[in-house]
């Protein structure tokens, strides 16, 4: 009889063999493994204490600490499925995903506990829990994290069947490219073999040291808070992204793995402290997000000594779908040529099925790095579906092929490098923006006639949203007003940096918006252009 694939099996193997080795660190608190997993344990019994079942939804709205960890295993070895909520939401964004995921329960930070106080009476929670922190106060009716686990019931067991693997984990909500955010349902099997690829293909190690730099609430960190317990690695938490911190924990805790954005790796290499930071291992990194610019990985490389590895997947393949691999032959190249191979997408990853470029008639392009396509992938990895919306599911998924509205072509080895973003979605910072999320928060402006919202390059955070504005006649309004009109409308993230205002926008003889026109001026030479 097979066991089941899920990521669950992974906590318990750690407690078994490494019950003594240091499993978290959390600034100035450490846990072994079992002191790991009891923690986990009591978070699970008192969760059952409290009426929560098998299939039951949990959101949990933490930064990267050891409680996020704690939640991920907690909640889903007893059959619940986790919410994971983007602390940086709106409240507006934050109601609606607690409502549609049917949460019956939250697990919340108290740091970002407003935006949760200015719905709270339009939320029909049965319970909230509250990891409290220093200097914050929220007026929220909670239950104090540690209070709840302390008093867990200990005359309750935890359930004793195997998981189907093929039951939802998590339900991760994603802004796309739309102004609802999709709840992608991903199973315990498909981010066990996420997990693995994490495990493959990254050289995962039992000695490794994964520094948490990217949000856990990011398609389940990729993989990491499920890969490096597998491994029996130790976890550093990173509560913020701060680059003199993380050089800091670089030296202090000898780090020799971590992910993030290309935006992470600006800030690093940028920071003062960069080229004095004494590294006495050669780190490796995983980046993924808006596609990094190979002079930014020759800087890492060459600055930090970082061994930047380049994956590629969305939230709807949990997520990993291609991987840079590194052949030896490309040792003999150049500094400079080496960045710009690292900087394509890659090849498909050993344990998740199939990924190809295909035309519009559905064949696979040429390999020969010019026709351009659509990737798509089927297997493993690939999401059940988006939550309760049947009709976008069919959509994203069409025989089986999961289609991820990126443009890339095939280059002669094999290696699928993306050209464009299909649907003129921006990624700032690792963070998703629609455009037209954007531009629809831009048309409740009294002033503004017409608009249009595009990435532009920027050298913290890769790309921007900027907002190009038709103003209506004989009215007066600054760029800043702008910005501080969308701000107080959505997610700061999701906001405009900069704005332009303009006579009319280039158009077609059917007036549709030629957003590449307006990209032009930014992108010149870019394959963005197109």
């Amino acid at each position: 009889m097979f066991s089941p694939l899920t990521p669950m099996d992974w906590k318990r193997r750690a407690v078994k063999y490494y019950p003594h080795k240091v499993a978290v660190i959390d600034e100035e608190k450490e846990y072994t493994y079992r002191e790991f997993g009891n923690r986990v344990d009591q978070l699970s019994k008192a969760l059952l204490s409290s009426g929560i079942e098998k299939d039951d939804h949990i959101a949990v709205m933490l930064p990267n600490t050891h409680y996020m960890l704690e939640c991920f295993y907690g909640i889903c070895q007893i059959g619940a499925i986790m919410v994971p909520l983007n602390y940086r939401l709106s409240a507006e964004d934050l109601e609606y995903i607690i409502k549609h995921s049917d949460s019956k329960i939250l697990i919340v930070d108290e740091e970002f506990t407003a935006p949760i106080e200015k719905i709270l009476t339009e939320l029909s929670l049965e319970k909230i829990i509250i990891v409290p922190v220093e200097g914050h106060e929220t007026t929220l009716p909670g239950i104090d994290y540690e209070n709840f686990i302390l008093h867990a019931n200990d005359g309750v067991g935890l359930p004793e069947g195997e998981i189907d693997e093929n039951q939802l984990l998590t339900i991760n909500y994603t802004s796309g490219t739309t102004s609802k955010p999709k709840g992608v349902m991903l199973t315990h099997r498909g981010n066990y073999m996420n997990a693995a690829n994490f495990i493959y293909h990254l050289g995962l190690k039992h000695d490794d040291v994964y520094l948490h730099t990217l949000p856990m609430f990011h398609a389940n960190g990729w993989g990491g808070v499920w890969a490096i317990t597998a491994a029996g690695g130790t976890h550093v938490c990173l509560r913020k992204v701060d680059p003199p911190h993380i050089l800091h924990l670089f030296e202090q805790h000898n780090i020799t793995l971590l992910c993030g954005a290309p935006t992470v790796v600006n800030m690093l290499v940028n920071d003062p402290k960069a080229k004095d930071t004494d590294i006495k291992v050669r780190p490796r990194m995983a980046t993924a997000g808006a596609p990094p610019a190979a002079a930014l990985i020759h800087k890492a490389q060459e600055i930090l000594g970082l061994n930047m590895i380049h994956v590629y997947g969305l939230t709807e393949t949990s997520p990993f779908i291609l991987y840079n691999e590194w052949n030896d032959e490309f040792e003999a190249k150049s500094a400079e040529e080496q960045a710009i191979i690292k900087a394509r997408q890659g090849i498909e990853l050993v344990f998740n099925g199939e990924t190809m470029v295909v035309n519009q008639g559905g064949k696979e392009v040429a390999w020969d790095g010019k026709e351009l396509g659509e990737i798509i992938t089927r297997g493993n990895v690939v999401m059940e579906g988006y939550y309760k919306d049947p009709e976008r599911t069919a959509e994203a998924i069409r025989d089986g092929w999961f289609y991820t509205g990126d443009l890339a072509v095939t280059h002669p080895d094999g290696y699928i490098e993306i050209q464009d973003r299909a649907k003129d979605l921006i990624i700032s910072g690792g963070e998703n923006i629609s455009s037209t999320e954007v531009e629809g928060v831009l048309y409740k402006h009294p002033d503004v006639l017409e608009a249009a919202v595009i990435a532009i390059p920027d050298d913290k955070w890769g790309e921007t949203p900027k907002a190009i504005i038709v103003l209506h006649p004989n009215v007066e309004v600054t760029k800043n007003e702008i910005i501080t009109f969308c701000r107080s409308k959505m997610a700061h993230f999701k906001a405009p940096t900069k704005v332009e205002f303009v006579e009319s926008l280039p158009k077609t003889a059917t007036g549709k918006l030629q957003k590449y026109r307006l990209r032009e001026i930014h992108w010149k030479g870019s394959k963005k252009v197109n």
